[in-house]
């Protein structure tokens, strides 16, 4: 297949959603336009603005068509989402927030028939985290949605439902914490039949399977040509991963950092992956298994930051490492291999950059400990916005002896997505982290653990 030129990529994230366009060739985000994915309160329940986010594509694919040219599109989006659609194809319910607790209610009912995580690698996730477990409360708690969905669509693949018509479902959505999936036999799993969702889940493809072409409708309101081809799409965390099974060999393993920071490890060593921990089995867009491990990263950043200033000056850092102050998990207590404790400091940090500096320690010592929980051999790449916090590196390089590499140039989900259709492409340019301070911050993280262990003894 031809490289296409420009690339643009409908990337919808937890916190925001963007298109992108992408140099098919270098690689390269040529222009970017964002707007907040903020949650809808309701009726009938809290939910996403895919209306808003719809109408702000289509003006966005239209001015880049305009400006640059379109010659595909690609998506990605974050997982535990699905849409309902009807006979008609239009939305049997607004998609449903998966940090609603409605589906907690019925919790006892919807574990009568999960399937176990040996089947699914899924572990039990509070909310709605567990798609399964959004599709059972809905159902239950309406009927006459469950007679009127006809069709059930993994998230990115509405998008490209709304572009070609065509309805689908993909492997490294389905394979996403949704019990939906068995990625060991590479198909759904049992739940699918006890939901009554047989012939309703759409089909599952790989990533890469192009669903078609935007419809005569799409390119008269965009000016799009009626053969650009849309992608089926890929969850975003693997969209991260993608590039670097394209190119590397060897063990490896990918942090991708947002919302969510997700530890995927790649040919590392074998290890029994700990459901109580939220660790994982994630399907990769080549339909291959990954142990992988995650917690809410970028939400516990920006509830310790507080809105304040970002910025760590020297003497905050060396505070924070005189007076071993530490934050102990878990901020974010839903979910990450600390559920169910409570955050604490052990001394409180002189101003507002000391904190800072802590909290980038804290968030790399969560990520070694993820990393640690899926056996993770080799360097290990970081993608996303952690990839710019000093502390968060040095910590992490400090105490990866395989090292930690980090992109030359922007990467992430979008050029991930856009790899679907560039697998030609060269993978983007990684530098090594040479961390600064690598005995002290070593001592540091020893004494975070066992202070962290020391907690759970008393537990």
């Amino acid at each position: 297949m031809t490289v296409p030129r420009h690339i643009a990529v409908l990337d919808v994230g937890k916190t925001n959603a963007k298109l992108a366009l992408v140099d098919g060739e270098t690689l390269k985000e040529i222009a970017v336009v964002t707007r907040p994915n903020n949650v809808l309160q309701g009726p009938p329940w809290p939910h996403f603005d895919l209306d808003g986010h719809w109408a702000f594509f289509l003006e966005h694919l239209a001015a880049f068509q305009t400006s640059h040219g379109i010659d595909a599109i690609s998506v990605t989006t974050h997982g535990a989402a699905a849409v309902l659609l009807d006979t008609e194809g239009a939305l049997a319910a607004p998609m449903l927030d998966y940090e609603h607790d409605g589906p907690d209610r019925m919790a006892t009912d919807y574990d009568a028939i999960r399937p176990p995580f040996s089947e699914t690698g899924s572990a039990r996730l509070a909310m709605g985290l567990n798609l399964g477990a959004q599709l059972h409360w809905q159902f239950r708690s309406d009927p006459a949605l469950a007679a009127r969905t006809a069709h059930v669509l993994t998230y990115p693949q509405y998008w490209g439902y709304k572009l070609t018509g065509v309805m689908a479902t993909d492997v490294t959505s389905l394979g996403c914490h949704t019990d939906l999936w068995n990625p060991w036999k590479g198909g759904f799993s049992m739940l699918v039949e006890r939901l009554g969702l047989s012939g309703r889940l759409a089909p599952a493809h790989r990533s890469g399977d192009v669903l078609g072409t935007v419809t005569e409708d799409i390119a008269a309101r965009t000016g799009l040509s009626t053969e650009t081809p849309v992608v089926c799409g890929i969850h975003d965390s693997n969209a991260s991963l993608l590039p670097h099974v394209l190119g590397r060999t060897g063990a490896f393993s990918v942090v991708s950092t947002g919302t969510w920071v997700v530890a995927m490890s790649v040919r590392g060593e074998a290890t029994a992956l700990d459901p109580d921990r939220d660790t994982l089995v994630n399907v990769n867009a080549l339909g291959q298994a990954v142990p992988s491990a995650r917690f809410m990263g970028g939400r516990e950043y920006e509830i310790v930051r507080a809105g304040g200033e970002v910025a760590v000056r020297e003497a905050d850092r060396a505070e924070i490492l005189d007076k071993s102050i530490m934050l102990l998990p878990a901020v974010e207590p839903g979910s990450g291999p600390f559920q169910g404790r409570e955050a604490r400091w052990t001394g409180e940090p002189g101003t507002h950059g000391a904190r800072m500096a802590a909290l980038g320690f804290y968030l790399a010592l969560m990520t070694r400990t993820c990393l640690d929980l899926v056996g993770a051999k080799g360097p290990v790449i970081v993608e996303g916005p952690f990839a710019r916090n000093s502390e968060y590196l040095d910590m992490l390089a400090s105490l990866h002896e395989d090292g930690v590499e980090i992109a030359e140039s922007a990467t992430g989900t979008s050029v991930g997505a856009a790899m679907l259709f560039a697998r030609q492409a060269s993978p983007p340019a990684t530098r090594r982290v040479t961390p600064r301070q690598r005995a002290r911050l070593a001592d540091y993280a020893a004494h975070w653990r066992a202070a962290v262990e020391g907690e759970t003894t008393c537990a």
